[in-house]
């Protein structure tokens, strides 16, 4: 019924003859690909870019290549992982020759990516279910998964509809009878089961009907033969390549020695230039940000290495200033196709930390890059940073080791996003490095600017310019009854007309002693290179606000609940009050239209006003964007960074009181509202003088 499946040839091209021996290799196992290329891309001159892509990655690759598979399994991983690039990459509108190609590819489109990658590589290219789970890496159950799942959106588009009404715990093993690979006493219970059920059977044959559909067409794609010219056109491809590495290489040779000339006259004359430094990191450091602290001359290339276990860690650069050292990394995967994150929380320590670094600094928290190009394309190597605390000295040398390393996976519904892998996988070793710092040299202004904000005085202090951020000093005075600022966040500081955004990790609260009024804060912005500042401005973007607004409901818990009450403009409803060893208490307000508050402030009292020892709450809520579009983050997709002014509302509050060391029933008998908090988004720009 279902193809026999192919063996894996073991025949490993040498290294010594280069690409020609692998596109000999190619050529000789041409049909098999160039199907299933089919399977993923419309269009001859994309398959033949598939060839000339896969061919040069596997010359590549091949020093990496291990025996624990054969060579074709490893060929046809890299081969897929190319026709993904492709088909990510292709223009969506369908050209001429997809319209004339075979019906089962037209079938196969119909399917989700990871339906299709399953059925293409079992039942188009003819392997192992083993060795397909094995090349998407996932697992046998879940491939098993895709096969069905596949098969049955194929009969829902041949019109049988989605479920005839088999039973689910039998449906499991549809593919492994009709391929007769179900052991002996499952396929006992499963042909009894059968034949006493009557949905089961009608379920089955619709279910063997498109399996043997997809037989037929897999058969008929004989005919499908690659064309006679294929394969010397992806030749000449790959001529054409190796002409331009060759002129590349000429002209590096070339450009080599007049880069060597001026570099051996600038420093015969002693005017080894900014401008030249600037070229020369423009030419030899792709990390962007590392490159501009390298231009200015803020620090200087390390690359300091250590391998364990198959993972390579280089030291790229430190740069120390008095709010951090900044550490510039770079981890390759050497045996396999993972990227690795270093996690400053976990598996990152400083042996000498007590003897050298400030033990009142606290570490920047940088989230792992996870959009930087050289970390999309990349397949075993990431590159990042980390923030240590400052050292105390002006000089030192930072002992620093590495035991833990977090793994990055792409997201199968989107190959070009990275993310942590969901059961949070590492990779342990350990790797040493001993890290030579020199201090940089910060400078702090003093500012003078005051605005008042809801009615509140905001005060600007000091700003202070270091190679690796730029901090802004302020102060509230949070001194009235009715109404405090909890938070003060910004769009943007503007100096000199250069616009830094906000570090979101890098705020904090500072403990003032000159005036207990004030609440005095810092917030981080990004770098400024080479900057005296002589204009300087900032733009608010939201408060939080806690607005005290006082309230005393009175509770009853041998009244019907629901009960509503009206507070600050709006209805709110306690939905249940019950007595017991646990009380339990709900409140609601779904209408988040035009309402003031976003959440409450309030505490439940008991008889003889004593309180609960404990309560556990329970929230739900919604968020609203500027225009009042509500997004339940229970039910409707989305990303909150996209979202324009988002506020949080609180609809639903769950209540558990209890008296734990007494015994006694908590019997709430009044809720007292103190106030509430509520979110307000601002468009000030602050223009701050300086002293």
């Amino acid at each position: 019924m279902i193809p026999a499946k192919i063996d894996s040839i073991s025949i490993t091209p040498k290294r010594e003859k280069g690409v020609e021996s692998i596109l000999d290799w190619f050529d000789q196992h041409k049909q098999a690909f160039y199907t299933l290329g089919w399977s993923y891309l419309r269009n001859q001159n994309q398959v033949i870019e598939l060839f000339y892509r896969s061919i040069i990655k596997v010359h590549k690759e091949l020093p990496r290549f291990k025996s624990e598979s054969s060579f074709e399994t490893w060929v046809t991983s890299i081969f897929i992982h190319t026709c993904r690039e492709l088909s990510v990459n292709r223009s969506l509108q369908v050209s001429e020759e997809s319209e004339s190609c075979p019906v089962l590819f037209k079938a196969l489109d119909q399917l989700k990516d990871d339906e299709k990658e399953a059925m293409a590589l079992t039942y188009v290219k003819g392997i192992s279910q083993e060795e397909t789970a094995h090349l998407l890496q996932i697992s046998a159950e879940k491939l098993k998964e895709l096969l069905f799942s596949g098969i049955q959106s194929l009969r829902k588009e041949m019109g049988y509809g989605l479920h005839i009404g088999g039973c689910k715990e039998y449906q499991k093993d549809y593919i492994d009878y009709l391929e007769r690979t179900l052991e002996r006493s499952k396929k006992i219970e499963f042909e009894i089961h059968i034949y006493h059920c009557q949905d089961c059977q009608e379920d089955l044959a619709t279910f063997q009907d498109v399996m043997l559909t997809m037989v037929n067409l897999t058969e008929r794609i004989e005919d499908f033969h690659v064309p006679s010219d294929f394969m010397e056109n992806v030749k000449a491809k790959l001529a054409e390549k190796e002409k331009n590495r060759q002129l590349k290489i000429r002209k590096r040779i070339r450009l080599g020695m007049v880069l060597a000339g001026v570099f051996a006259l600038l420093m015969g004359i002693e005017i080894f230039t900014g401008a030249f430094k600037s070229l020369y990191y423009t030419m030899t450091e792709e990390n962007q940000e590392l490159r501009a602290f390298l231009q200015q001359g803020l620090g200087e290339r390390l690359n300091l290495e250590a391998e364990r276990n198959g993972v390579k860690i280089k030291i790229k650069s430190a740069i120390l200033d008095v709010f951090q050292t900044l550490v510039f990394y770079e981890i390759e995967d050497t045996d396999q196709d993972n990227q690795y994150v270093m996690n400053i929380d976990e598996g990152v320590s400083v042996e000498n930390q007590y003897e050298i670094m400030n033990g009142s600094a606290n570490p920047r928290y940088y989230p792992p890059d996870l959009k930087s190009e050289v970390n999309i394309k990349g397949k075993n190597v990431y590159q990042g940073k980390i923030s240590l605390p400052p050292i105390s000295k002006d000089k030192g040398t930072i002992k620093l080791k590495i035991t833990k390393l977090l793994k990055l996976i792409h997201d199968p519904s989107n190959r070009n996003r990275l993310r942590v892998s969901d059961n949070m996988e590492y990779k342990t070793g350990e790797w040493n490095f001993e890290v030579p710092v020199t201090k940089q040299r910060s400078v702090k202004y003093a500012l003078d600017g005051e605005k008042e904000v809801e009615g509140i005085p905001v005060r600007f202090d000091k700003l202070t310019i270091a190679p690796t951020a730029t901090i802004l000093q302020y102060s509230i005075k949070n001194d009235q009854m009715k109404k405090r600022i909890d938070a003060l966040s910004f769009d943007n500081l503007v100096v000199n007309n250069k616009k830094m955004k906000p570090d979101l990790y890098g705020g904090s609260f500072l403990n003032p002693l000159q005036d207990m009024n004030w609440s005095t804060f810092q917030i981080n912005f990004g770098p400024i290179f080479g900057e005296e500042p002589k204009e300087v401005s900032v733009q608010l973007q939201s408060i939080n606000l806690t607005i005290e607004d006082k309230k005393t409901i009175e509770l009853d818990a041998a009244k019907k609940y629901p009960q509503t009450f009206e507070y600050a403009g709006s209805t709110i409803s306690i939905d249940k009050l019950e007595v017991g060893v646990s009380t339990n208490m709900v409140i609601s307000n779904l209408e988040v239209k035009n309402r003031a508050y976003e959440s409450l402030q309030f505490d439940i009292i008991g008889e003889n006003e004593e309180h609960p020892d404990s309560i556990e709450m329970e929230s739900e809520g919604v968020l609203v964007d500027k225009n009042g579009v509500v997004y339940d983050m229970n039910v409707t997709p989305f990303s909150y960074e996209e979202i324009e002014q988002p506020r949080y509302f609180v609809t639903v509050q769950r209540m558990k009181l209890q008296n734990n060391n007494t015994g006694k029933k908590m019997i709430p008998k009044w809720m007292e509202i103190d106030g509430y908090n509520t979110t307000k988004y601002l468009d000030d720009v602050v223009k701050i003088s300086l002293e």
